[in-house]
């Protein structure tokens, strides 16, 4: 994927993940970080664990990406 590309998948993943779960603001630089963060955790315990990975710009990549970054969220707050 192009650089574009991750900027725009990391702040569409990183929007829905602050949809679903507030948290303090921190802009549209945190949520472009959280979605590409949360795109390679989720793409990798995916591909690991269940076959299913980021594939590119379609609803299961965007799932995958979500879960994952509600999964950093997530251990973020615990730590």
């Amino acid at each position: 994927m192009s650089f574009i590309y991750w900027i725009v998948f990391g702040l569409i993943v990183g929007s829905i993940t602050n949809f679903i779960v507030p948290g303090p603001q921190g802009g549209i630089i945190s949520s472009i970080l959280l979605g590409i963060i949360g795109a390679v955790v989720g793409g990798y315990l995916g591909q690991r664990f269940f076959g299913v990975g980021i594939t590119g710009f379609d609803v299961n990549s965007f799932a995958v990406a979500v879960l994952g970054a509600l999964l950093v969220i997530f251990i973020g707050r615990i730590l």
